[in-house]
């Protein structure tokens, strides 16, 4: 482990440059810290609509955040740097391409935005759901453990336009004591208060593929999921290195008729790129939220040989 060093306000931003959930009133989400488990999950059903990375053969965006600016729309985050420890609002506006800030919005998932915060090494993370005023200003109060860089990803539908979404990133730079953490180790299994998650399923290079998350509490599988944000899971995927977020799918809905209560809830999900992504899944039980975490490799389909399979798409982020 690394000797601690002292960060002031500029050296945070510097670091945050190289590159946990509070909500307002009832919109409390999970808080997700610690580099010794690698237990929370998350993935959220939007990636960005334009400009982010595409699938093979060019189709559908499936990564976003990387840009602050996109399809007319910038990420303009007032508060761009914070203390370790101290609580702080966090406040931002989205403004369209003539600059004005932006009061209308398509909900998505029950919300008319979703921000998601995490440290550049992904052991911090924040599912966060600020509240808007009148005038397009953004806010939510936020309490983070560890100095050092942060990505802040906002995603969301403009009612404006053809409906399509944006998620768009901008840097958090956290003042105080910085001790760099390795990102957490690869791991199927997550314990979070009491419930064990496990996942299956693989995430591959410009391919769509199901990604399976099964709940389980002293041994017995949970039947009676609630439901959050529309379905019986929410699932967040971010890309290590530059914290790009992936379009993900949950499959079906609680009263489709078709769609459990759990144990198993499920998603499709497309890697950009071969690399290490960390996954974070929300999931309410007994009223309450909880989040558990994995980090998995994408890795391209081998042939006999081990060389790449035919179609197997490689570039981009390997990390």
């Amino acid at each position: 482990m690394h000797t601690a060093l002292k960060i002031t306000a500029f050296a945070a931003a510097l670091a945050a440059s190289f590159g946990t959930a509070y909500g307002v009133g009832s919109s409390f989400d999970p808080v997700v810290d610690g580099a010794s488990s690698a237990s929370h999950v998350t993935s959220h059903a939007k990636g960005a609509a334009g400009g982010g990375t595409e699938g093979e053969g060019g189709g559908a965006p499936v990564a976003g955040g990387l840009q602050v600016s996109e399809n007319g729309y910038t990420f303009d985050l007032t508060t761009p740097r914070v203390t370790v420890g101290q609580r702080a609002d966090l406040r931002f506006t989205v403004r369209d391409d003539a600059g004005r800030a932006v009061t209308d919005y398509r909900p998505e998932h029950g919300r008319e935005l979703h921000l998601v915060l995490a440290s550049n090494d992904l052991v911090t993370y924040r599912h966060l759901h600020p509240v808007r005023a009148a005038d397009g200003t953004w806010a939510t109060p936020v309490e983070l453990p560890r100095a050092g860089g942060y990505r802040v990803l906002a995603d969301f539908v403009p009612a404006a336009g053809g409906g399509d979404g944006v998620t768009l990133g901008a840097d958090l730079a956290v003042a105080g004591d910085y001790e760099p953490l390795e990102p957490p180790a690869p791991s199927r299994t997550a314990t979070v208060d009491g419930y064990e998650v496990r996942l299956t399923g693989v995430l591959r290079p410009g391919a769509a593929g199901e990604l399976g998350l099964t709940v389980s509490r002293d041994g017995r599988p949970v039947t009676d999921l609630e439901p959050h944000l529309g379905a019986y899971g929410h699932l967040v995927v971010l890309r290590s290195g530059d914290l790009a977020q992936l379009h993900v799918h949950p499959n079906g809905a609680p009263g489709d008729g078709a769609t459990r209560p759990g144990p198993r809830v499920s998603f499709t999900a497309t890697a950009p790129s071969a690399g290490t992504y960390r996954l974070f899944l929300d999931f309410r039980h007994g009223g309450k939220v909880r989040t558990a975490a994995f980090t998995v490799r994408a890795e391209a389909p081998r042939d006999a040989e081990g060389a790449p399979a035919d179609g197997a798409r490689t570039e981009g982020h390997g990390h």
